[in-house]
């Protein structure tokens, strides 16, 4: 038994390394919430958007990841954005916290077309601490309960023309100092790189399908992994809307073998909004261990169609 606990243990210190100065990027993007993984969608769609998450990791072990997050987005003048997340993570015995801060410009590259091009950066601020158990072998490179703090920036860049959407992020781009940690295992490179691309249908009886698909590379060790999405939504006259949809998560040198696959279902009416997902986890040293991902999204909308100027309007259903 203390041989599990302790693999857990290292397990998710490892998964913290690369995941620390950013929330793990599960499925809280797809609940009509883009923000989350580039600067550039700051601003665009409802004028003022905030989004309340909570994320838990297989769901029965012990010490699992969970995250709670806020984003907060809005337009300022006609063409320009602002956005602040903040963030909890716990996942094991490694705990940070911290937030963005985000400008993004818009610009219109072919009015008649639809074409805009967006910019965006967010400086991140981010306070990440190991407490570890008092039974962890002696033998382990970090023996000492540890806390430190750390600055970095991202860049974001989205292109859309009608219903078309390409974005690409570049996420903790300085290298940060691993003095921190007087381990080798522990690479000072945090930058991790994202594409988002996706389509909006436009179907009979208001409604829509939207493929879309995510991509991430982490540079400290060259793994990548890859999201395929499919969403399906229904407007009624009053522009309220359901969805559901589906997603299926792999690494990209296993896209046979994927680390997780499940439905999505949400709604947006008036003012409000919520999206749930769950992921069954299909790697076969947790499927028996576990019951699977769950992610929560509330979101509430004001001052809807403050700006007259087309790049900041959402491709959904405009």
């Amino acid at each position: 038994m203390r041989k599990i606990i302790t693999s857990i243990f290292l397990l998710a210190v490892t998964f913290s390394y690369s995941q620390e100065m950013n929330v793990p990027v599960a499925s809280q993007y797809l609940a009509d919430n883009p923000y989350v993984i580039s600067p550039s969608y700051a601003g665009i769609g409802d004028n003022f958007r905030i989004n309340l998450n909570g994320y838990k990791q297989w769901v029965g072990i012990e010490e699992s990841p969970n995250s709670q997050a806020l984003y907060a987005d809005f337009r300022v003048l006609s063409q320009s954005g602002v956005g602040l997340s903040l963030y909890n993570d716990s996942n094991g015995n490694t705990k940070q916290a911290g937030g963005k801060a985000t400008f993004a410009h818009h610009i219109i590259l072919n009015y008649y077309t639809k074409q805009y091009l967006s910019f965006g950066l967010s400086y991140i601020y981010n306070s990440f601490r190991i407490d570890l158990p008092n039974n962890l072998p002696p033998d382990q490179a970090i023996t000492d309960n540890r806390a430190t703090t750390n600055n970095n920036f991202e860049v974001g860049l989205l292109y859309r023309y009608g219903p078309f959407y390409l974005s690409g992020t570049a996420t903790n781009i300085l290298k940060k100092n691993t003095d921190f940690y007087t381990t080798k295992l522990e690479p000072n490179l945090l930058a991790n790189y994202q594409l988002y691309t996706g389509y909006v249908i436009k179907l009979p009886n208001r409604t829509e399908l939207e493929p879309s698909a995510f991509y991430q590379l982490f540079q400290s060790d060259g793994r990548s992994n890859t999201d395929l999405n499919i969403k399906y939504r229904k407007f009624n006259r009053y522009e309220d809307y359901w969805w559901v949809g589906a997603s299926y998560r792999f690494l990209n040198d296993q896209i046979g073998k994927p680390l997780g696959v499940g439905p999505l279902v949400g709604f947006t009416k008036g003012y409000f909004s919520m999206g749930y997902s769950y992921q069954l986890t299909l790697d076969e040293n947790l499927i028996s261990t576990n019951s699977g991902t769950h992610s929560l999204t509330i979101g509430f909308r004001f001052l809807q169609g403050v700006s007259n100027c087309p790049c900041t309007e959402s491709p959904v259903h405009d």
